[in-house]
């Protein structure tokens, strides 16, 4: 008997349980994304089709031999005269909040149709297992299981280990653009401006370059433009409203400037003498302010739009966004006339102390709104 079989029987004899519930959890979602198979999968033969697919559709993820190692256990359990039964839970590929509460929603509509007091966990590794408190709470869970895949440590293992993550970074396209893409950038930058005699302006080319793609995947810029591009009603909202958002803050740049007063021109016409006046300073943002306040709610208003019809539960946040921008506007919109008019510093007091209150009212009534939908849902379970 090997030690992990030993353990879940320890465990399982030692608790109160005899319906057990045993849980495949793949938080990521690879079952889904990668099969296109739904969750929760119930049932040993449905499980073994799931874990059969997924082996097929990438044979090196762990998912399908943690899948494989629960119906091995729950074999066990039947085998030892437990009642029992299997399921393959799943969350998001983002994993995160979304992840955990679809995996509880899966849980409890397992348990309406199979009254478990006790479930045992299988999964393969840290981060599937970090959402046992939330199963938990819906079940108690009696025994874990890690599935750590058996692998060669020989040296020729390595060097096989070596070359497939060198052909992932140079084939994959979601590598390959940055460990290659990037330096093979810098390097033509480099050799096109010593040709051309240009060699001052390599280094801030190479700053530039490397600054904007250090950026890009820092924010998940790329992969937040390839979910508002997507062709589904959701895509197609984020992808008008980022264009039009990001359109009307750049519009209110020249809409800045074609209002100021002649005053930022000197006789030479050089701006730089009076670029720092901060009368000038605030002409430009009061000017700019209104288009510069739309563009950001267009941003913030599709976003809110987009989960409205997607289902997705992030309303609030959505909504609170555009409270505290419409909020902060008449502080900014104030801070202009100070710059502008020399007012007193102490008119910026009214408009700060509005805004914060109409967003504290405006958050306590929609968490309040929030907990009591909540609290229906739990009594509707």
């Amino acid at each position: 008997m090997s030690q992990s079989k030993r353990r879940i029987e320890h465990d399982v004899n030692a608790s109160t349980a005899n319906k057990l519930l045993v849980i495949c959890v793949d938080r990521d979602d690879d079952v889904g994304e990668k099969t296109g198979i739904a969750t929760p999968v119930i049932g040993r033969d449905s499980c073994i089709e799931a874990a059969q697919r997924l082996a097929l559709e990438d044979p090196e993820d762990a998912d399908s031999n943690a899948i494989f190692a629960a119906i091995k256990t729950y074999e066990d359990l039947v085998s030892k005269g437990y009642t029992a039964e299997i399921i393959t839970v799943a969350g998001v590929h983002n994993r995160g909040i979304q992840a955990d509460e679809k995996i509880l929603r899966e849980i409890n509509q397992v348990l309406e149709m199979f009254s478990a007091n006790g479930a045992v966990i299988v999964s393969d590794g840290e981060d599937d297992e970090s959402v046992i408190p939330v199963i938990q709470n819906a079940i108690p869970v009696v025994s874990v299981q890690r599935v750590v895949m058996k692998v060669s440590r020989s040296v020729e293992y390595s060097y096989a280990v070596l070359s497939k993550y060198l052909k992932t970074v140079v084939y994959d396209p979601r590598y390959s653009k940055f460990f290659l893409g990037v330096p093979g950038i810098l390097m033509l930058i480099a050799g096109i401006a010593i040709v051309l005699d240009l060699t001052e302006i390599i280094l801030a080319a190479i700053i530039s370059i490397l600054g904007g793609a250090f950026v890009i995947r820092a924010f998940d810029i790329d992969r937040a433009w390839s979910r508002w591009s997507k062709p589904t009603p959701m895509g197609f909202v984020r992808m008008f409203t980022m264009v039009t958002g990001v359109l009307l803050i750049l519009s209110s740049i020249p809409a800045g400037i074609s209002i100021m007063e002649p005053t930022l021109f000197d006789a030479n016409g050089d701006i730089m003498a009076n670029i720092l006046d901060t009368k000038i300073i605030g002409q430009f943002i009061a000017n700019a302010l209104p288009i510069l306040w739309i563009g950001m709610g267009a941003i913030f208003a599709g976003t809110l739009l987009s989960n409205l019809i997607g289902g997705v539960p992030r309303q609030i946040s959505d909504i609170l966004r555009i409270v505290v921008l419409v909020a902060l506007y008449p502080t900014v919109h104030q801070f202009t006339n100070i710059m502008i008019y020399d007012e007193s510093q102490f008119t910026l007091v009214p408009p700060l102390v509005g805004g914060l209150a109409a967003t504290l009212i405006i958050t306590t009534i929609l968490f309040k709104k929030y907990k009591k939908r909540k609290d229906q849902e739990m009594i509707s379970d």
